[in-house]
């Protein structure tokens, strides 16, 4: 018998056995039992109750808000366009790939906030979870350092667009400008600080992709991408000079 005949052959003697044997003990079978899931929502009688379902509630809050407060209100934006503009220009697509570019930003980002945090912590969060604030104040205090971070950061001619826009009252000084008004300013100060230091770092490169591309000009391969040629090039010199601490000391430090 060839070796299909046989593998047929086992085919339809297990499923005869499956249908005679395990089917019938299948059936019989206790049902697997099913958790019940019941949420009830009821009056309570004791405050402390209320109280604690409501720091349930706000804990809830802010955790859907935290991707919205680290994106835009740290120093994960200026990282981590900078980390994109080194990898186009090193050329390297997508090497280093965006999961080690956006968890090295993260990193950064807790290594740069965590004074920020500090304070945090100690005037607003503490506080209230020890019943010794209420929520609007400890709303306020934490509101303090994080907009202290954000005005060291933010240049005065885009607090003053927005403070323009909004109609705002004229502040007398930087720490009376309302919070909603810092956070945009903020953002775009990110954004301009993170092109400026983006260009600054694609000039050497960009020396390397001339230079290659003239002189294979001059050879006259004109139909050698000079690309391929630049990036071990790019990469020696990447490297030679130690880039990635050059880089990550400069980001660091710009925000001291």
């Amino acid at each position: 018998m060839k070796n299909k005949d046989l593998f047929i052959i086992a085919a339809i003697a297990s499923t005869i056995v499956f249908s005679a044997v395990l089917l019938p003990r299948l059936a019989w079978a206790e049902p697997i039992p099913i958790p019940n899931i019941n949420l009830n929502v009821g009056q309570s009688e004791n405050p402390a109750q209320v109280v604690d379902s409501i720091k349930l509630l706000v804990l809830l809050t802010i955790l859907s808000l935290i991707p919205a407060i680290l994106l835009m209100m740290t120093s994960f934006t200026r990282i981590v366009i900078v980390l994109s503009f080194l990898r186009n220009a090193l050329g390297t697509q997508q090497t280093p790939p965006n999961q080690v570019l956006i968890g090295l930003a993260l990193f950064l980002t807790v290594f740069i906030m965590k004074p920020v945090y500090n304070d945090l912590n100690e005037q607003a969060l503490k506080p209230y979870l020890a019943n010794q604030i209420t929520q609007e104040e400890a709303q306020n205090r934490a509101a303090g350092p994080l907009k202290e971070f954000m005005l060291k950061q933010t240049r005065e001619s885009d607090l003053a667009l927005f403070i323009g826009v909004a109609k705002a009252q004229k502040p007398q000084n930087r720490n009376d400008v309302p919070l909603h008004l810092v956070i945009p300013a903020f953002i775009i100060s990110e954004l301009k600080t993170s092109f400026q230091m983006g260009f600054l770092i694609y000039i050497p490169f960009l020396v390397i992709d001339a230079v290659v591309a003239s002189t294979l000009m001059s050879m006259g391969m004109f139909m050698l991408p000079p690309a391929m040629f630049s990036l071990p090039f790019k990469l020696l010199l990447f490297v030679m000079v130690d880039g990635w601490y050059l880089v990550v000391k400069s980001l660091v430090e710009s925000f001291h």
